[in-house]
């Protein structure tokens, strides 16, 4: 008997997880913020040094071909293009002595440069 909660091939591929560090840095910078309904948009575009970088935003409007994560509390939010190449991934927030980041770890990615904004496929 097959699991009726259990996600299909399809709808485990598209999924974006958010780490409890960055879930915490979130919920703490959207508290700053005075605006309800605050998200993390995620996006990728063509450029940086590998060939395609990540991009963050605040926002509190979601589109017609977004894909939203998370819980009440944090959201964050993937269009449909981006979700392509993001699937499976983690964002993550680092707090080390370089800085403070959020970074994503894509498995799709078969290289990043060494800041780990941009990456290849």
């Amino acid at each position: 008997m097959s699991d009726p909660f259990a996600l299909d091939e399809s709808q485990a591929a598209r999924e974006f997880l958010i780490s409890e560090s960055a879930r915490g840095r979130l919920a703490f910078l959207f508290s700053q913020e005075d605006k309800p309904g605050l998200m993390l948009r995620v996006k990728v575009s063509g450029g940086g040094c590998s060939g395609y970088q990540y991009g963050f935003d605040f926002e509190d409007t979601v589109n017609g071909d977004d894909l939203v994560f998370g819980d009440d509390d944090v959201k964050v939010v993937v269009d449909d293009v981006s979700m392509d190449l993001l699937a499976g991934s983690e964002i993550d927030f680092v707090d080390d002595m370089i800085g403070a980041s959020f970074q994503i770890k894509n498995p799709n990615a078969d290289s990043s440069c060494g800041c780990g904004a941009s990456f290849s496929i």
